[in-house]
């Protein structure tokens, strides 16, 4: 993902977020997933909410970058998959903050390995 597609998902996200009344907390997006940790309103289950994000922000992507759907697997942009895990103490939100913040990082040290 260049640095342009990164940044436009960014931006993709929050307006969604902002939309659909979601609080992102803290985001990562890496180069094959993107991590986000969010709270929203409980009339959203959360594969609504993956649902939402990805729905939106594919087809605005596939809008403002159609060369992409040329070059991605079966023409999406997402995957089926995701991972939700729900928190409900500071220790455990810290850590997720933590996780997401260092994650660039570690994925950058590992792709210079190669």
């Amino acid at each position: 993902m260049t640095k342009q597609l990164r940044n436009r998902v960014e931006e993709l996200f929050r307006a969604i977020a902002e939309q659909y009344d979601f609080e992102i907390d803290t985001m990562g997006i890496e180069v094959d997933h993107v991590h986000i940790f969010l709270s929203a309103p409980p009339k959203y289950s959360p594969a609504k909410i993956v649902e939402v994000l990805k729905s939106i922000s594919s087809k605005e992507v596939f809008k403002e970058f159609p060369e992409l759907e040329k070059e991605l697997w079966a023409g999406e942009f997402w995957s089926d998959g995701y991972f939700v895990r729900t928190v409900g103490d500071k220790v455990t939100s810290e850590l997720i903050r933590q996780y997401i913040k260092y994650q660039h990082r570690e994925h950058s040290k590992q792709l210079k390995l190669f």
